[in-house]
């Protein structure tokens, strides 16, 4: 069995003797002389390159993505017969650290502060004596309500060091249930939960229910205070609803790692909103244990047993 793996990350498996590695440039197209892989690992692979192995590659089992969203693999065009696995869990630790500093940066006003520094401006309003707690602005987490919408491995991960910092945090999943000791309500209870939220934190995959889940109606729901984070996808929010809401400071403002269109366009109007904060694309990106699920992996699909984060369509 011949398996490629991607240059743009640093992989040293242990394979055994019957598994062949080669290695391909994942910005180039995959060299003909390993149009004969059966198994492929993808890193930082653009969509149509991507789309363009899947078309070549005729004898591939096996689609290994390190991202933790599935959805490009998925759309590549690979045959049915083909399983295709996805960095699920790989991303937890750093997704959940900078999901963490983007609802602090929120907090402590650090957009304003950035923007003041440019200015030589000293912010007086922001420094010096400030109330503990002001219940029409989020400054702090203590004593907050944080709602994360999609709660898995990520959620998870970054939940207890939101309650340690003094937060009640409440997961929003397909199905209601209790998750790692933190109560998780459907999307059906959603719209009653939006009120008494002063973060909603964003961690939805992105798919056909998911497209802009985060609409008008619901950005409506939520009070004057409150804070979006979205670290998850673009595509679950309608982003000109909350460019609307954000321009009538009917929230107190969203931090966002990813958008609708990647790059952001310089045009967009997102960027000149005082009260929002982007990065790009930049909480990923950072696949933590690729090794070890890459070899778990092939070793499952070489004994015939069940691969693990297999998706679907």
């Amino acid at each position: 069995m011949k398996i490629l793996l991607p240059t743009s990350i640093p992989l040293d498996l242990d394979v055994p003797d019957r598994v062949t590695i080669a290695y391909y440039a994942p910005s180039e197209p995959v060299p003909e002389e390993h149009e004969d892989a059966q198994a492929l690992v993808a890193w930082g692979n653009p969509d149509e390159l991507l789309a363009d192995a899947a078309k070549r590659l005729r004898s591939l089992r096996w689609v290994q993505t390190l991202a933790a969203g599935p959805d490009a693999a998925m759309n590549a065009g690979f045959a049915p017969d083909v399983v295709i696995t996805s960095g699920r869990s790989l991303h937890d630790l750093p997704v959940a650290e900078h999901a963490l500093a983007l609802v602090l940066a929120g907090a402590r006003r650090l957009h304003t502060l950035v923007r003041a520094q440019l200015d030589h401006r000293w912010a007086s309003e922001i420094g010096g004596m400030q109330p503990a707690h002001d219940p029409a602005v989020f400054t702090t987490l203590r004593g907050s309500r944080v709602l994360v919408w999609g709660f898995g491995s990520i959620a998870r991960t970054v939940a207890p060091h939101l309650v340690a910092l003094g937060a009640t945090v409440t997961g929003v999943a397909r199905s209601a249930r209790e998750d790692s000791g933190f109560p998780v309500i459907s999307v059906d209870q959603l719209e009653a939960e939006l009120p008494g939220t002063d973060v909603l934190l964003m961690i939805l995959p992105s798919s056909a229910s998911t497209h802009r889940v985060l609409n008008a109606a619901r950005l409506a729901l939520l009070p004057k205070h409150a804070w979006i984070v979205n670290v998850g996808r673009g595509s679950t929010v309608d982003e000109d609803a909350l460019l609307d809401a954000l321009r009538g400071q009917r929230i107190g403002g969203a931090a966002v790692d990813v958008t609708s269109v990647e790059p952001l366009p310089a045009d967009s109007p997102l960027w000149d909103q005082p009260n929002l904060i982007i990065t790009p694309h930049a909480a990923g990106g950072r696949p933590i244990g690729a090794v070890r699920l890459i070899e778990e992996n092939l070793t499952s699909l070489l004994n015939g047993a069940p691969l693990r984060n297999t998706v679907s369509g």
